[in-house]
């Protein structure tokens, strides 16, 4: 049995990684770390968790074999430096880090100490992103051309009702506004995908955005990559479709072109299919998300020493790189004043 120590206990931490590590068979968690006593307080229980810490030597000192980073982005340098010095082994939440100099430094720290980096790109374990990636090996859709990648939505909306009754700004958008916008938190998933699906580095790459709302970076963003294999993909990721709605809607789609064929994933319709020479082919339909792999996954690093499968931190690297760089250049180019 493998004993966890998460440190960070924000949304995330709370709808995804503690209910799957305490359902994980081989994995226990055996600390919380938050300097904010009451996240602390809030998990402790609703979770029937008994080591709970807002103290980090404490946390470290409690007997665990490895740590979840599930902290905001801003901390996970802090968070994975004394994971390294503590000689524990880390899964870190996406984004790995906030420019490329962080994460390499959270490289080189970790290979210093001899442990284990990995990021936290759930979608790699989702049946349908595995499926996508075995059509491709098998080659049902002849060589991968283009990939269009698509997460359009509100991000809980702009403004949410507080414990009063009143609309006030939806603080957890905001956050993800003022951290690097839409392309840097939630687009590094569809970049890491296009990576995994294509086999293939990138080795350029454009961006277009909008800005709806008024922060720094934009809220809607288009980003044009180029792979080594020749294949082409797009992501188009917002924060700003129907904000102000009172009925949002929301979009997610993968649309992959082949020479041969195409592959379809649409999570609202819950289509999944390959259409080629030979006719359609439907598979069963399953969520962009798989925590309970990832984790199951992890544990077996932990057991074995290493991974083939998890995302390493040279991925959440590129696709923290790569999105940050593409913000970074439009915010350059359109400049909008903070909130």
């Amino acid at each position: 049995m493998k004993r966890i120590g998460l440190m960070g206990c924000g949304t995330v931490a709370d709808y995804g990684h503690i209910p799957v590590i305490l359902n994980t068979p081989g994995l226990t968690l055996h600390a919380v770390f938050d300097p904010d006593p009451q996240r602390l307080r809030f998990v402790q229980e609703k979770f029937g968790l008994a080591n709970t810490y807002q103290d980090e030597a404490s946390f470290f000192a409690s007997g665990i074999d490895a740590v979840t980073v599930t902290s905001p982005a801003p901390c996970h340098l802090a968070n994975i430096r004394a994971a390294s010095r503590a000689g524990k082994h880390v899964l870190c939440e996406k984004p790995l880090g906030m420019t490329e100099d962080e994460c390499r430094e959270m490289i080189d720290c970790t290979a210093r100490a001899g442990v284990m980096l990995f990021t936290g790109f759930d979608y790699r374990f989702s049946p349908a992103a595995l499926q996508i990636r075995q059509w491709l090996r098998d080659g049902a859709i002849g060589d991968l051309r283009s990939l269009r990648l698509i997460y359009i939505w509100n991000c809980h909306g702009k403004r949410q009702r507080n414990d009063q009754g009143l609309l006030v700004e939806n603080a957890r958008r905001q956050g993800r506004m003022d951290e690097g916008g839409p392309m840097v938190d939630c687009g590094v998933h569809q970049i890491d995908l296009a990576r995994f699906w294509t086999g293939s580095e990138v080795q350029s790459w454009t961006a277009a955005g909008a800005w709806v709302d008024e922060y720094d970076a934009p809220d809607h963003m288009y980003l044009h990559m180029q792979h080594d294999s020749g294949a082409h993909s797009m992501v188009e990721i917002s924060y700003s479709y129907c904000h102000t709605c009172q009925q949002p809607v929301n979009v997610f789609t993968y649309d992959l072109i082949g020479t041969k064929g195409l592959i379809r994933y649409d999570r609202n319709a819950k289509i999944l299919d390959m259409r080629n020479q030979d006719g359609v082919f439907t598979m069963p339909f399953a969520p962009e998300k798989n925590f309970a792999a990832l984790y199951e996954h992890f544990r077996d690093a932990l057991a074995q020493g290493g991974s083939d499968v998890l995302p390493t931190g040279l991925d959440g690297l590129m696709a923290a790189k790569i999105s940050r760089e593409a913000t970074d250049a439009l915010v350059a180019q359109c400049p909008r004043g903070s909130k």
